[in-house]
């Protein structure tokens, strides 16, 4: 997969040759889009407010930052937010899974685990969104939804929806799965509430820096660094994220000398993984050290870092929030 990657950023012979196929995919988003729109398969509506975050390109643009922070705002409006994932990776056979701080993520998904443990509110996995929703609302009280990754998932009516993009990489070659990374033609960010930007943002857009706030040790997490007790210093850099680069080029701008280790999404990590026989610090993303703790010596760390929106996004979402849900 991640060689065909590769084409989906430039245009290449083979990406112009895959391009009859993503006409094809696009057409079949754009109708499946259309019979929700139109009518032909109504959306399930909740008694509460959903926001949904999302892309509309493979692998990761920083959507799990937004979504910690979106919880905290929420709490501070005096909202009760549930958050409601699909749980991906997560091997359960039986769903919704309330997600708690100490839940394994081989059974409902690494991510849905960082956010239990960072976001400090409710938490449900479950492939069928609405179902973990209601699961949310009725365990919970939850009056406010907030749905990661969920741009796609159209039987949830969404009141908000809010589209992240990677600042880096952003669209690509513009073109659609297969020949790009598009799971959605570009014209689906005229339908979204807010488009916000890992990076510098453009005309339309609104920015949200990552802020770096230290190395935790992932099996001990209250043991903390800062940023600069590796600079200069050659550590091994691992990550299984959707866009591993990402990462890496994030470790070379704190002066980190790195040795890449990239894997799969998802990847379900074995202590062999992370063991070399230089003894070198390892670093990894915060999503992939819980996966890790049980195994992760002491010179295995994580970075930890935080979203600082552009202070619009919090006030262009509360008005919108009150204008549809009046009170």
């Amino acid at each position: 997969m991640r060689w065909l990657e590769q084409h989906w950023y430039h245009k290449t012979p083979l990406s112009q040759l895959l391009r009859p196929v993503s006409w094809v995919y696009c057409l079949l988003i754009l109708m499946r889009r259309g019979l929700y729109r139109f009518g032909f398969i109504a959306p399930v509506k909740l008694p509460v407010p959903v926001i949904v975050v999302g892309n509309i390109t493979v692998g990761g643009s920083g959507k799990t930052p937004l979504v910690l922070w979106l919880a905290s705002f929420l709490r501070q409006k005096g909202m009760r937010p549930g958050i409601v994932l699909r749980g991906y990776g997560g091997s359960a056979a039986d769903w919704p899974h309330g997600v708690s701080p100490i839940h394994d993520p081989d059974v409902v998904g690494d991510e849905a685990v960082m956010l239990a443990r960072q976001s400090e509110c409710p938490v449900a996995a479950d492939p069928d969104r609405v179902r973990g929703a209601q699961y949310l609302i009725r365990e919970h009280r939850c009056d406010v939804i907030v749905s990661d990754d969920g741009l796609q998932h159209l039987r949830l009516a969404r009141d908000i929806e809010i589209a992240v993009i990677d600042g880096a990489r952003r669209f690509g070659n513009g073109f659609c799965l297969p020949a790009g990374p598009l799971r959605e033609p570009l014209s689906r960010l005229r339908d979204v509430s807010l488009r916000v930007v890992t990076g510098p943002p453009r005309e339309g857009e609104l920015g949200m820096p990552l802020e770096d706030i230290g190395l935790c040790r992932v099996n001990l997490p209250e043991a903390y660094a800062s940023t600069g007790a590796f600079r200069g210093e050659t550590v091994h850099a691992v990550a299984g994220i959707g866009n591993p680069a990402r990462f890496f080029a994030h470790l070379r701008r704190l002066d980190i000398e790195i040795i890449e280790h990239p894997f799969p999404d998802h990847h379900r990590f074995t202590p062999q993984d992370i063991r070399f026989s230089d003894n070198r610090p390892v670093i990894m993303t915060h999503k992939d050290a819980v996966k890790c703790e049980r195994f992760a010596g002491d010179h295995v760390w994580y970075l930890m870092v935080e979203a600082r929106p552009d202070p619009r996004i919090g006030e262009q979402l509360w008005q919108e929030l009150k204008e549809k849900w009046r009170g």
